[in-house]
């Protein structure tokens, strides 16, 4: 059985909330989840781009805390 690691995509909305996506991955799936919401979606391919995408539709959120 494949290992399963994890990593996250957050971004914060105009208020200023942070909102994240956590991406789970077991073998070539990953499983994206959203923290905020509840909302889950497989994916083989771009996750971290589908997780960008749900959370600047869905909350908004397109600051991204890691630039500068």
């Amino acid at each position: 059985m494949p290992s399963m690691t994890t990593s996250k995509v957050s971004r914060w909305d105009q208020h200023g909330r942070e909102h994240t996506v956590h991406v789970s991955k077991s073998g070539v799936q990953r499983t994206l989840r959203c923290a905020t919401c509840g909302w889950q979606k497989k994916a083989q391919f771009l996750p971290w781009l589908k997780a960008e995408e749900h959370l600047a539709e869905e909350h908004q959120a397109t600051v991204d805390p890691t630039d500068s």
